[in-house]
Order: C-alpha cells, then sequence, then structure tokens
C-alpha cells in the first residue's frame, strides 16, 4: 500500500533533504548565480572529481572508473573550466586539493553517501538476508562494550557485513555527518552543539586512576587530585573525548599536570600502568575486563569523579538501513 508519508518506506523528510542536498552541492560554486549557469554540468565530471579526491591520484582514479588517465585529466579541465577556478595542484606524483577543491570535495563526500544510502535502502528495506551496517566507535568501545552486540547480531543477520570504522569519538561524529557511517557509538561529549544530530545514552562510565605497586604509599587512603600534581601521569592523547574530560576534571580542581606519557589507546596505557611507568586514567570496566586482580590497584581519589555516558548518535536528516536500526533495538534494549 502507498504511504503519502513514505517513499519506498523512507521517510518523504528525508528524501527530500537529500535531494534539497544534492542540488544545492551542484550549484556550490553559484549560490547568487540566478540563472543556473552551472547547472549543465555532467554528474560525471563530479564522479571522477570524487575518485580523483579521494585516492589523490589520477592513475588510481583512472583504475577505479575504468577509463584512461587521459580522460580523467581531461574531466577534471573541463569542471574546473565550468566552474572558473582551480581544483587541484598538479605534479609527477601526486595532486593536492587547492582550497577550492576542498571545499567541494567536502560536498561531494556527502552527496556520494547520501546516494549510497539511498541504495542500499532500497536494496535492504524488506529483507535482512543482505546488506550491510556501516559503524564508527574506538577501538576501546569495541573491545569493551560492542562485541556482545555485534556477536548477537551477527548471529542473528549472518549475512548481513558489519563495517567498522576505528576512529575518536570525536571523529566518530564527524564521518555520521558525512554520511561515511551508518550511526557512531561512542563516548558522549559534555556538549555536543550539532544539529541534525540525535544522541541516545545507552550506559554509564566510571573512571579511575590506577597504578602498581611501584606507587603502593597512595594505597589504602584518600588521595586528593592536587597529589597527583608530583607522580608520572599516563593519559590518552588529545582530541578525544575521554582526555577532554580528564583536561576538564584538572581544571575544575585547579589541578596542574604534565601527562609523562600521551597515548591513543586505552589498553598500552593499563599495560604501561601495570609495569610500574606510571599512573593511568582509565575507564573501570576496562580494568575489571582487561587486567587481572593483583596487576593494579585503584587509587582511592577523595574528589568526586563524575560519570559520563556511553552511547549512540544517528543523524536525523540519513534514512537508516533496516540492518542499521535493528542493531540500535540491540543496544537500546540492554539499556
Amino acid at each position: 500500500m502507498y504511504d503519502a508519508d513514505t517513499m519506498y518506506g523512507v521517510p518523504t523528510l528525508q528524501f527530500d533533504f537529500i535531494i534539497v542536498k544534492l542540488f544545492k552541492i551542484i550549484n556550490i560554486f553559484n549560490i547568487n548565480d540566478k540563472k543556473g549557469l552551472y547547472m549543465d554540468i555532467n554528474f560525471e565530471l563530479y564522479k571522477v572529481f570524487y575518485y580523483v579526491s579521494k585516492s589523490l591520484s589520477f592513475s588510481e582514479a583512472s583504475e577505479e572508473l575504468f577509463i584512461t588517465q587521459s580522460a580523467v585529466s581531461q574531466s577534471i579541465k573541463l569542471l574546473e573550466e565550468k566552474l572558473k577556478c582551480k581544483l587541484f595542484f598538479r605534479n609527477t606524483k601526486r595532486v593536492k586539493l587547492t582550497r577550492e577543491g576542498e571545499i567541494l570535495y567536502s560536498h561531494i563526500e556527502q552527496a556520494f553517501n547520501f546516494i549510497k544510502s539511498g541504495e542500499r535502502i532500497l536494496e535492504e528495506r524488506n529483507s535482512l538476508t543482505q546488506g550491510e551496517i556501516r559503524i564508527g566507535t574506538s577501538d576501546t568501545i569495541c573491545k569493551y562494550y560492542l562485541m556482545p552486540f555485534i556477536k548477537s547480531f551477527n548471529q542473528a543477520y549472518p549475512n548481513i557485513k558489519i563495517h567498522l570504522t576505528n576512529r575518536t569519538s570525536p571523529r566518530c561524529i564527524e564521518l555520521l555527518r558525512k554520511g561515511s557511517v551508518d550511526l557512531s557509538v561512542i563516548n558522549i561529549p559534555e556538549k555536543l552543539n550539532y544539529s541534525n544530530i540525535i544522541v541516545k545514552n545507552t550506559k554509564r562510565v566510571r573512571d579511575v586512576f590506577i597504578a602498581n605497586e611501584n606507587f603502593k604509599e597512595l594505597k589504602g587512603r584518600k588521595v586528593q587530585l592536587k597529589e597527583l600534581e608530583e607522580y608520572p601521569l599516563l593519559v590518552l592523547e588529545r582530541n578525544s573525548t575521554t582526555r577532554e574530560f580528564f583536561d576538564s576534571l584538572m581544571a575544575k580542581h585547579k589541578v596542574s599536570i604534565k601527562p609523562e606519557i600521551e597515548l591513543g589507546s586505552i589498553d598500552i596505557l593499563m599495560e604501561m600502568s601495570k609495569i610500574g611507568l606510571g599512573i593511568a586514567f582509565v575507564p573501570d570496566e576496562c580494568v575489571r575486563i582487561g587486567l587481572a586482580k593483583d596487576d593494579v590497584f585503584i587509587i582511592d581519589i577523595k574528589e568526586e569523579i563524575p560519570e559520563r555516558n556511553l552511547g549512540f548518535v544517528i543523524h536525523s536528516n540519513i534514512p537508516l538501513p533496516v540492518a542499521a536500526s535493528k542493531f540500535i533495538e540491540l543496544l537500546e534494549g540492554e539499556h
């Protein structure tokens, strides 16, 4: 039965958003052009531009598109002429996007992702016997939180491919905004100021400081955060939600700490703490699952360390494939 509010099982408003977005992209360099002079640009030119920008190589783009390198070069030249700007810096080995090229690619990449999402939804709309789900998440969240859900989903829908993209939580949000993933499972930032992003909290996270017997003087008593200024601290590198939380906590209590080691892996931080290189700031569940009971001890901090939220984010204007909706049902079922 036809539903006036949906198209192929997808809310009409979401289809409208994608169509409007595509037309805006086509005229991105022509905002004030009342005559629509650039609307005659062949979509194939944008396709060639997309593949060259993605690989930063004319030869690799020609292989992906099954056309000659000369055809790729001519297509880019024609597109530059029509847009009246230079899109690439060229040299003998690699090409580099100009500022105009970067602006165009940021929109064209979204367009291709939206088109792929539309195709996938049409293919998968009535079936869970084929298709894929694309998830953005960090290695820590994947290992210590997502694995049981991935296992359950794979057992229930063995023919659905699961694609995981491993990035920090802030980067996973950007992947979602571009349409590169269906959902991102992340540490929810304290402030999330993006429009069109739907946030769902599914789990509370508690962070702790851990150390081995090299720091036994901190064991069995209340320790003020200020005392940690005198010790080597092991923390995640910047541009991660956990690091932002750590820096905010230190600033709130006027504690000045210059980390001894900054890494991108919670597991390595725990291993370094285990062998006595310093005091690590990590989620308590990682300690419980990833380390033996006698490897380290949790420092009893006097000040309260607030709990944080872990959850998932989806894009309100990009239709969710059936497989992604089913995976979200698993996540929400635990909540």
